[in-house]
């Protein structure tokens, strides 16, 4: 019987199609799962989980491609599933400790500081009167604001703040302001693909307006290897020991690259285009020769 992994996604298309691919031609077999349908039961299942498509024995491995969302009670047990498995000694390929990382883009920020990787001025506060007060310095300095939602992806709730505007009701973005100085750039950014910590893909993204995301209408082009664009990303993707990630990067008006963005379930649709390396083939290649092989070794030697 050939080894099973489950790939923890709502939405597979055409990632989930690559992947499929990519894991049968290396002998595994590929069920889809989402978290939604996942549950702790301490009564009716042998090690606690209750994981739809494995109720009779664990997954080989897991491949996690999405993390829904929901009420903070709703993600806090997605990601419970997720550490439960990886507690049980199943891979996980990212685990939920490096999610947690990046999905809370104020913690990405601090450590990737803390690494001494550059980050454009970044401010994350709960209170109303404290984002007031740095929109107002920053917009006596001359300088936009970019407010964010503190768990988001592809772009969506980005506001850029012009010199006229106000900072938005605080309850627009539940209750907590992830504030980022604008970088004036070019009119382009990279998303750089680094798996096991090792740059693997490059490209630019042109947006339509100053959001350079794919989402959002960004269009890609291939990017050459830049040895200044590959330290910086695999040092974000060391600094938040991800197995695999999206590193969105650009460069200020000085010339000066910065590190915006970190992704742990990044998109590769947009980047395949630009790439004649085979992306999902790479990320299970990675997969394969770092946790299933050693894993399926360490269960023979038992």
């Amino acid at each position: 019987m050939n080894p099973r992994i489950a790939l923890i996604t709502d939405d597979p298309g055409w990632h989930g199609a690559r992947l499929r691919e990519a894991f049968t031609a290396r002998g595994y077999e590929l069920q889809t799962v989402s978290l939604k349908d996942c549950a702790i039961d301490l009564h009716h299942s042998r090690n606690g989980l209750l994981i739809p498509g494995f109720e009779t024995a664990m997954p080989d491995g897991v491949f996690v491609r999405g993390v829904p969302g929901g009420t903070l009670e709703q993600v806090v047990l997605y990601l419970d599933v997720l550490h439960a498995l990886h507690a049980l000694n199943v891979p996980v390929y990212n685990t939920a400790r490096t999610i947690e990382r990046t999905v809370d883009k104020g913690m990405t920020s601090l450590l990737l500081q803390q690494a001494g990787i550059p980050v454009p001025p970044t401010w994350v506060v709960s209170s109303a009167e404290q984002g007031h007060s740095i929109w107002q310095r920053e917009r006596a300095a001359g300088n936009s604001l970019v407010v964010k939602p503190l768990f988001g992806s592809q772009g969506q709730g980005l506001q850029r703040l012009s010199s006229h505007q106000a900072l938005p009701a605080l309850e627009d973005y539940q209750g907590v302001y992830y504030l980022q100085r604008y970088v004036e750039n070019a009119g382009f950014d990279w998303r750089v693909f680094v798996i096991n910590n090792k740059v693997v893909a490059r490209m630019k993204r042109h947006g339509r307006h100053w959001i350079n995301n794919v989402a959002q209408g960004a269009s890609c082009t291939p990017s050459p290897a830049d040895d200044g664009l590959d330290v910086l990303a695999e040092a974000s993707a060391a600094a938040l020991s991800l197995d695999y990630a999206g590193v969105d990067l650009i460069r200020d008006g000085r010339g000066r690259l910065q590190v915006i963005e970190v992704n742990s379930i990044p998109a590769w649709k947009g980047l395949q285009s630009t790439s004649e390396i085979n992306i999902a083939g790479q990320l299970v290649d990675d997969f394969h020769t770092r946790y299933l092989m050693s894993s399926a070794i360490r269960v023979v030697g038992v």
